[in-house]
């Protein structure tokens, strides 16, 4: 009986409509995997809606595996560390997606570089989802970027969860 229950529970939660962006107030928080070249980390963000179409927040990434990027040699954190500033615009109901799916392309000031990304979210229920995320530096502080300063300055992947706040 208990199964019978915990199964009714799960289908329902998952069959429940779930909306991925809902316009001004919504806040939305992401945790999930980052995945660059030569490094691994986990990533985290929140996000505030505006308007109808637009949010803003943060974002911080920490890598935790960098495979021996130099010769053996340990980066410092700071070479390990990113912190955005993040603005976005929700287009999935222009694109004609279900509301519980949206694509939000985005725009990114750090304390690296200044970046583009492209994000997709899927929320199963309303209070949570899952989001995969790609970026790119659109220009870099440096004139060169080499060595560890090549973390965070290049396309980097992020994959998670998602949940409403």
């Amino acid at each position: 009986m208990k199964k019978s229950i915990v199964w009714a529970v799960l289908c329902v939660s998952v069959i429940t409509y779930g909306q991925a962006f809902r316009g001004k107030k919504d806040t939305k928080f992401q945790v999930g995997f980052n995945m660059q070249e030569y490094a691994n980390g986990i990533h985290a963000s929140v996000d505030k809606g505006l308007a109808e179409n637009i949010s803003v927040g943060v974002a911080a990434t920490y890598l935790l595996s960098t495979d021996n990027y130099k010769d053996g040699s340990t980066p410092y954190a700071k070479d390990l560390m990113d912190i955005k500033a993040r603005f976005n615009a929700h287009i999935g109901d222009v694109l004609g997606l279900k509301p519980k799916m949206d694509v939000y392309p985005g725009l990114d000031l750090s304390f690296k570089n200044f970046g583009g990304h492209l994000g997709f979210r899927w929320f199963f229920s309303s209070g949570f989802g899952v989001y995969a995320e790609a970026g790119l530096p659109i220009k870099y502080y440096k004139k060169h970027v080499e060595g560890y300063a090549r973390f965070h300055n290049q396309l980097y992947l992020n994959v998670g969860t998602s949940f409403n706040l």
